[in-house]
């Protein structure tokens, strides 16, 4: 491989890095359109065996999370340049979530689990092309969580 190709793989695969560091904190700060920004606008989403499409995954997403208190991160990403504009990554994820207390027992879950993703640069930018969150692990809260 050129010094030349290698560069450019070095500088993609820290753009990508740099797209998933800003999904998370959209997330978490809650500026949804920001967030569905990162997408391109075809983007295929599974979470928890359900498959949506973009606008569904953001309103979904939105109405569950909207009035929680939330962490994300990701770290320990497995990313594959596949062509000039694809790539392919595996995050591996963690995420806390607080909902607000209804009078009754607290309310939240701690989750464990990868990211597999795909990856298309439109326009000059890095976008997720598809994503499927697996989990390995949820940690329950007394009060559980509310219905999706």
């Amino acid at each position: 491989m050129s010094e030349e190709n290698l560069y450019r793989r070095l500088v993609d695969v820290e753009e990508i890095k740099q797209l998933k560091a800003r999904y998370f904190r959209l997330l978490d700060t809650k500026d949804w359109d920001a967030w569905r920004g990162l997408f391109t606008a075809d983007a295929r989403i599974e979470a928890g065996g359900v498959a949506m499409a973009l606008d569904e995954f953001v309103t979904v997403t939105r109405r569950w999370i909207e009035d929680a208190s939330t962490v994300h991160t990701g770290g320990m990403p497995e990313i594959v340049i596949t062509g000039p504009d694809t790539a392919t990554g595996i995050w591996a994820m963690h995420d806390l979530l607080r909902f607000p207390e209804d009078g009754g027992e607290p309310r939240g879950m701690d989750g464990y689990g990868h990211y597999h993703e795909q990856y298309r640069r439109v326009d000059g930018r890095w976008h997720i092309e598809a994503m499927t969150l697996t989990r390995l692990r949820v940690d329950l809260l007394s009060g559980g969580v509310p219905d999706v």
